[in-house]
């Protein structure tokens, strides 16, 4: 606490300026932090549920509306309203031509909340690069936290079952959502990463950055998700790639490294991971049930969007009409136990890719909107990110995140309790895409914020 002496002589404590100038940031940050709190055990549908991140995303919006009026916010410009914005209209569309629009409504909310109102908050709360790395340094704790839970999942054999064994790293979130953990940890491996590579940054915070995203490595494996695989080596070489090809050079064969002491070394999953490998590719010659139920859903999704190429099926329309223009390759769901849960059969209800997701609930209007407004931001935030300038380790940092979700959603769609962290990536992605390139570095002048600091 801080002194300072008002008008009449009075004495009052302050807060620290830290707190104060940042405060509109504890509702980010306890959005992307409260995923460390565990789901209850043994409820698989826990994971559809409202989380306490959740409703830190709404204190998030709540407290941007109310910064808002107060006009203590960044500016949008035309692109930025036209990009955060256009969302809501194919959202509106797609509830309002469902076949039943009150079942509609809660995917509208949802929607809503992950893909506009989220990411508008971010954008407009988040005033320089060093509340941008706040926000961004949440998910390497985040991923750091939940990745120490999940190799002691494997090392203990108290994680979800895999092949029969209680093996397969799932963190806090339990076999209802075995994906969440994958997603966080790669979220902060890419960051990681990012820091690590940035050129200008302090030579202490690089090493640090970089043995985090090492570490980082081996719960991702023991995730056994390939998606998440995937989708961390899309992210992660064009991270690379923008940040130099002698760093990249450096980090891939540290990468090697870890990679053959882990696997190879201490044979870290080793027979696991290569069929979990081989499998990626056996769609057509044996290949496993998830992937026959995956592809029979996005034939489905497609039979969908050909029924109603415009608005689609309305949202939450999928599992409705999944039957119907499903084949009978598809299994009546997937089989989920261990981490504290007995043996659930969930159901498969989503195609389990979100693009297709979109296309069939809500045609070639959402499909435009959503999907046409995260190409812009790529493309824009790439191009500043190869331009240089200030703040290049959070241009290295948004477009990995972003290239990772958008690769990420090639194999997954929103779902579980990690879903909120999809606005914030979106919001971070908008963030660099959308500011000025003058002013990323530093924040602007807003006078009840910038004026002198309490004695």
């Amino acid at each position: 606490m801080s002194l300072a002496v008002s008008p009449d002589g009075v004495v009052r404590s302050e807060p620290p300026v830290l707190l104060r100038r940042h405060w509109p940031l504890l509702p980010l940050a306890a959005t992307v932090l409260f995923l460390l709190a565990p789901l209850p055990a043994g409820d698989a549908s826990a994971s559809g549920k409202v989380g306490p991140a959740d409703a830190a995303s709404l204190l998030l919006v709540l407290v941007c509306a109310v910064q808002a009026l107060r006009g203590r916010v960044r500016r949008l410009t035309p692109l930025g309203v036209l990009v955060l914005g256009a969302p809501a209209v194919g959202l509106a569309v797609a509830t309002v031509t469902a076949g039943d629009p009150y079942a509609a409504l809660p995917g509208f909310v949802r929607y809503l909340q992950v893909f506009v109102l989220v990411p508008a908050a971010v954008v407009l709360l988040v005033r320089d690069a060093g509340e941008f790395r706040i926000a961004a340094g949440c998910f390497v704790v985040l991923a750091l936290a939940q990745g120490a839970v999940g190799v002691v999942q494997y090392a203990t054999h108290t994680g979800a079952s895999y092949q029969g064994e209680d093996i397969r790293a799932v963190g806090t979130f339990g076999p209802g959502d075995v994906m969440g953990m994958a997603t966080v940890v790669a979220y902060g491996l890419v960051v990681a990463t990012a820091v690590a590579l940035a050129p200008g940054g302090a030579r202490r915070t690089r090493r640090a950055a970089a043995g985090a995203a090492l570490a980082l490595v081996v719960p991702l494996v023991l995730s056994f998700s390939r998606g998440a695989w995937i989708a961390t080596f899309a992210a992660t070489a064009l991270v690379m790639l923008l940040a130099g090809v002698r760093r990249a050079l450096k980090v891939l064969l540290a990468l090697t490294a870890a990679g053959v002491v882990l696997v190879g070394g201490l044979g870290v999953g080793s027979d696991m991971v290569a069929e979990r490998l081989a499998s990626i590719t056996q769609v057509s010659s044996a290949p496993d049930q998830s992937v026959t139920d995956r592809y029979t859903m996005w034939a489905a999704a497609e039979s969908m969007w050909r029924e109603r190429p415009a608005a689609g099926v309305g949202l939450k329309g999928f599992p409705a009409n999944r039957d119907g223009h499903s084949s009978l390759g598809l299994s009546s769901g997937s089989d989920t136990a261990g981490a504290g849960q007995a043996y659930v059969r969930q159901p498969l209800l989503s195609p389990h890719n979100m693009y297709l997701l979109v296309l069939s609930e809500q045609g070639l209007i959402g499909l435009t909107a959503l999907v046409g407004g995260w190409a812009a931001l790529l493309v824009a935030g790439v191009r500043r990110a190869a331009a240089g300038g200030a703040a290049r380790d959070c241009g290295l940092i948004a477009v990995g995140l972003l290239v990772w979700q958008l690769t990420d959603f090639l194999y997954a769609d929103i779902g579980g309790p990690s879903t909120v962290l999809t606005g914030v990536i979106i919001g971070l992605g908008a963030w660099w895409a959308l500011s000025d390139p003058g002013s990323a570095g530093r924040a602007p002048r807003i006078p009840a914020l910038d004026g002198p600091a309490p004695r």
